[in-house]
C-alpha cells in the first residue's frame, strides 16, 4: 500500500509524543524524584498542596524539552536536572496563581487547589514553588542559567498584569493577544529549551537554535490551546470547554470573530464574554459564529506556521534521532487541534 508523505506526516506526529517520553524516560525519573522531594516542607500544608498538583498527571512536556535539549547536544553534566525540576515548579508556581485569578474551579480534571485549600494558601505555596525553582537553579553554580530562568519569571508576571488588562476588552487586537502568549507561555518554553541546551554543553548558535525553537514551540502550543477551549473535549482538557470565554480572555479566537462578525454576532459574543454563568446554549451560538467566520481554523494555520518555524530552527543543527524528536512534536502539538 502507498503511504502519503501526508499521512506519513501524521503518523510521525502521532508517535511523537511517545517517542519523547521514551527516550526521556530515564532522565525524567530523576526530575521527578528531585520534584517530589523539594516540595517538602515542615509546613504540612505545603506538600499537601504542592503534591496534589503536581501529581495530578499532565505530560510535562515543559521539563521534557529541557532534558530533550540536553540529550540533543550530548551533555550529561546533571544539571539538567535541576533545570527541569525548577521549569516543572515555576510552571506549577503559574498555574496556582492563575487559578486564583482567573477564579477556576478545575485543573487537570480535578478542582483546583484553591477550592480545597482557598486562594491564600494557593498563592503561598505558588511563591513557595518559585523560591524552591531558584534554590534548585543556584545550586547547580550556573550563574547565566539562572539569568535565563529568573528573566523568564519576570516576562511571565508581565504577561499575567497585561492579560488580566486585557480582560473582557473588545479593542484588543491581535497583536495584543501575540503579546499575552509570547509572555505568559512561551517565554517558559524558549526558557526550558534553552537551558537544556546550556546544560547538554552547546555553543552560541545551539543555544540560540534551542531558544528559538523553544518560542515558535510555545506559541503554537498556547494557540491550539485556545482553539480547544471552543472545540475540544472537557474531559480531555482537564478544564471545562469556555472557561477562556467566561472569564473573558481576548484569545485569538474571539478576537478573529468579532472583527468579522456582524452586529448581531458581535452582540451574541459580548453578551457572553466575562460572564461566568454563561449558558452552555450561548457557548455554542457563539462556537458556530466562530465556525462561520473560520476563526478557529484561522488561529490553527497560525499555529502550524509556529511550528514550520520551529522546526526551521533546528534545522541547522546536525541530524539525529533527538533532533527528529523535537521537530515531530511540534506537529503533535498543533495536531491536536483536530
Amino acid at each position: 500500500m502507498v503511504v502519503s508523505a501526508a499521512a506519513e506526516k501524521d503518523q510521525a506526529a502521532t508517535g511523537a509524543l511517545d517517542r519523547l517520553l521514551a527516550v526521556t524516560h530515564a532522565e525524567m525519573e530523576k526530575v521527578n524524584a528531585l520534584i517530589l522531594s523539594r516540595a517538602e516542607s515542615h509546613v504540612e500544608m505545603v506538600p499537601q498542596l504542592a503534591r496534589y498538583l503536581i501529581e495530578a498527571g499532565g505530560k510535562r512536556l515543559r521539563p521534557m524539552l529541557t532534558v530533550a535539549a540536553a540529550m540533543l547536544f550530548g551533555g550529561q553534566t546533571g544539571a539538567q536536572v535541576n533545570y527541569a525540576a525548577a521549569v516543572e515548579f515555576m510552571h506549577n508556581a503559574t498555574l496556582l496563581h492563575d487559578d486564583v485569578v482567573d477564579e477556576s474551579d478545575m485543573r487537570r480534571g480535578r478542582p483546583a487547589a484553591r477550592m480545597i485549600w482557598g486562594n491564600q494558601a494557593s498563592v503561598l505555596v505558588g511563591d513557595y514553588l518559585l523560591g524552591q525553582a531558584f534554590l534548585m537553579m543556584v545550586e547547580t553554580g550556573r550563574l547565566d542559567a539562572l539569568g535565563v530562568l529568573a528573566k523568564a519569571a519576570t516576562i511571565i508576571a508581565e504577561g499575567e498584569v497585561f492579560q488580566l488588562s486585557k480582560a473582557g476588552d473588545l479593542a484588543a487586537t491581535p497583536d495584543d493577544y501575540d503579546q499575552v502568549i509570547r509572555a505568559k507561555t512561551a517565554t517558559l518554553f524558549q526558557a526550558a529549551a534553552e537551558v537544556g541546551a546550556m546544560a547538554g554543553g552547546a555553543d552560541a548558535a545551539g543555544r540560540a537554535a534551542l531558544r528559538d525553537y523553544g518560542l515558535e514551540l510555545g506559541l503554537a502550543f498556547q494557540l491550539v490551546d485556545d482553539v480547544l477551549d471552543y472545540r475540544g473535549e472537557a474531559g480531555a482538557m482537564g478544564k471545562n470547554t469556555g472557561d477562556d470565554l467566561r472569564e473573558g480572555k481576548m484569545t485569538l479566537p474571539v478576537i478573529l470573530a468579532l472583527a468579522a462578525a456582524n452586529p448581531a454576532e458581535r452582540g451574541i459574543i459580548t453578551a457572553a464574554l466575562g460572564k461566568p454563568d454563561a449558558s452552555e446554549a450561548s457557548f455554542a451560538q457563539i462556537v458556530a459564529i466562530m465556525d462561520r467566520h473560520n476563526a478557529l481554523g484561522r488561529t490553527v494555520e497560525k499555529a502550524h506556521a509556529h511550528v514550520r518555524r520551529a522546526r526551521e530552527a533546528l534545522a541547522p543543527l546536525p541530524a539525529s534521532d533527538m533532533k527528529t524528536i523535537l521537530s515531530d512534536i511540534a506537529e503533535f502539538y498543533v495536531s491536536r487541534a483536530y
